[in-house]
């Protein structure tokens, strides 16, 4: 017999979309684990989201515009990145539905060369 041992974190980066926010799993906020803060940006031809994390480093040297900076919130669990505005793109874009308290996930990869998590707008994982 041979047995698979199950992991407690799931393998999939998941990204979850609300009308406010983008809520990350476990697997994929822990490239957010030492971030200040983030920028987000939209694919439009691609229908993607990337989610790239600002360094100490980087957040200091002030070279980012300030307005081109989100907070991001990091928990044990996940990750929380709000910006209803963002959100509204997003939506418009990828023709989500995500009124009344409506969710959508989507899986997450993260790109190295972009040093960023890329969401792709075009599957949804799951209905919530």
């Amino acid at each position: 017999m041979s047995f698979e041992w199950a992991s407690r974190k799931p393998r999939e980066g998941l990204a979850t979309l609300y009308e406010s926010n983008i809520t990350l799993n476990k697997s994929a906020s822990t490239h957010f684990d030492h971030a200040y803060s983030v920028l987000l940006g939209l694919d439009r031809e691609k229908k993607r989201i990337a989610i790239k994390p600002i360094t100490k480093q980087e957040f200091q040297r002030g070279t980012i515009p300030e307005e081109k900076k989100h907070k991001i919130t990091v928990r044990p669990s996940y990750a929380r990145v709000c910006n209803k505005k963002f959100i509204q793109d997003v939506i418009e874009i990828a023709g989500l539905n995500l009124k009344d308290n409506n969710a959508l996930k989507f899986k997450t990869t993260w790109n190295p060369q972009e040093k960023a998590l890329i969401i792709d707008l075009n599957v949804v994982e799951e209905e919530l």
